[in-house]
């Protein structure tokens, strides 16, 4: 199968185009039964919930990429602490063009907004510790890139964007390879021939496996999946400084800051995307 490379912003325009086509179709014709070609009107996106804001540069895309006669007035930037009663923005224009774009919008702000603020959650339980939370690959089909930049404006750090930016050797491309040491030689010889700069991580399941990729070498960071507290402190310090630490599986929000306090530098939380209440907000005529 042939993948074409697509750029940050070709994604995103895709996505809109794509999202438009399934909501629109020929034609929204409840709107278009009612309301006339010429009439002009305004809307305000109203926060219904405390929480972080995001997704509002996003709006500003889809409204333009729909109608670049709209003029939208933002009061509440990315990123912004939000509660009940807070305009975000206003948007004015062809009423037709509000009414075929709010869902859109909707969709995509309380999806991001509710990422944003689960993310900033666990960001404020590590405070203090020097522990970094990351997101995973375990999002929506399509709205990666989307979701990916909710957790940076929730204050996380963005892992791998997908399989292209970095070689992570989890525990089935281990087993294929034959072992760890023959995943991670494998990995470089791959690398050196196709003039390729990706860092390495790799994903050891106990402590054994640690001490093998210690012996090994040639990677970056090392994942410990699914280790107890007691197990990933004394990774911890086995490793001591030598690579960057990463704690994955079964972490949830009530045990992260005890494997925080542990020492590794980032801890990976699938439930920032994969599982996350969306912020409620609505966009309501003026």
């Amino acid at each position: 199968m042939d993948i074409k490379i697509l750029s940050p912003d070709e994604l995103i325009d895709r996505l809109i185009d794509l999202s438009f086509a399934e909501d629109i179709g020929d034609g929204d014709h409840t709107t278009l039964s009612c309301i006339p070609p010429d009439e002009m009107g305004k809307s305000r996106l109203l926060i219904k919930e405390t929480g972080v804001l995001a997704g509002v540069a996003i709006a500003r895309r889809i409204f333009m990429r729909f109608d670049p006669e709209m003029q939208m007035t933002v009061f509440l930037d990315d990123g912004s602490q939000v509660k009940y009663g807070d305009v975000a923005f206003t948007i004015e224009g062809r009423v037709r063009s509000i009414l075929q774009t709010e869902r859109l919008v909707l969709n995509v702000m309380q999806r991001m907004s509710g990422i944003a603020t689960t993310t900033n959650r666990y960001v404020k339980a590590l405070e203090g510790t020097g522990t970094r939370v990351l997101d995973t690959r375990k999002t929506t089909p399509g709205m990666r890139i989307l979701e990916k930049e909710a957790v940076r404006i929730g204050g996380g750090v963005n892992h791998r964007i997908g399989l292209f930016d970095m070689i992570l050797l989890k525990d089935n491309h281990v087993d294929f390879a034959g072992g760890i040491r023959q995943a991670i030689m494998s990995a470089h010889d791959y690398l050196a021939d196709n003039d390729k700069d990706l860092k390495i991580e790799i994903e050891v399941r106990n402590l054994a496996e640690l001490e093998e990729v210690l012996h090994t070498g040639g990677v970056n960071r090392i994942m410990l999946d699914n280790f107890d507290l007691k197990n990933t402190r004394e990774a911890v310090r086995r490793i001591a400084g030598r690579y960057e630490t990463e704690s994955s599986g079964g972490i949830t929000f009530d045990t992260i800051r005890d494997y925080a306090e542990c020492g590794v530098d980032f801890i990976s939380v699938g439930a920032l995307t994969h599982s996350v209440k969306s912020l409620d907000m609505s966009l309501k005529a003026i």
